[in-house]
């Protein structure tokens, strides 16, 4: 079965050349035009990732992405936009963009990253499934750490933190007998 992508730009022209070339990769495409609509879609329907563009009428992509992991929804998203600034990158990433990239770009670039994050997914789902059975996760009380998958579960929800808040979180784990 194709995976799902869900991209949300505002942009016609855009949104047209990603779905065109996504669906030419074999991917089932859906657009949306505008933040809030995207990411009331994504509520709706489990897509597999979601190409977001930070500049969107309605809700920016920010917010979007900040609300999908408020609401518990883990897609894998790609921020695609024009801001370039560092501190546009580094916060889309903190919010919970799994990947960043600025327009102008290419469209085999785009699928060439879609395909890598699918991939990540993938070997992660597979490896917290290994992990899972071979339990090689630290538990204490309601929280288990997989410090080899970069994944923390409460109460077996995933939770999603910043590389520095894992690794904080798995220093302390570490060190909490002494204390």
């Amino acid at each position: 079965m194709a995976k799902r992508i869900l991209v949300v730009d505002d942009e016609p022209s855009i949104s047209t050349l990603l779905q065109y070339n996504l669906e030419q990769a074999g991917f089932e495409v859906e657009t949306k035009m505008d933040g809030l609509a995207g990411f009331e879609r994504a509520k709706e329907v489990p897509f597999d990732l979601i190409i977001l563009d930070l500049m969107l009428p309605n809700m920016d992509g920010m917010d979007v992405c900040r609300h999908l992991r408020q609401e518990q929804i883990f897609v894998p998203i790609l921020m695609l936009t024009a801001k370039d600034d560092e501190f546009d990158k580094v916060l889309g990433l903190e919010l919970g963009a799994d990947d960043y990239m600025t327009k102008p770009f290419s469209p085999r670039e785009v699928s060439a990253r879609v395909r890598a994050i699918l991939r990540r997914v993938e070997q992660t789902q597979a490896t917290k499934d290994d992990v899972a059975v071979k339990g090689k996760g630290k538990v204490i009380k309601d929280l288990t750490i997989y410090p080899d998958n970069y994944e923390v579960y409460v109460k077996q929800k995933l939770l999603t933190l910043t590389p520095k808040e894992f690794e904080l979180l798995v220093y302390l784990a570490e060190h909490k007998a002494e204390s």
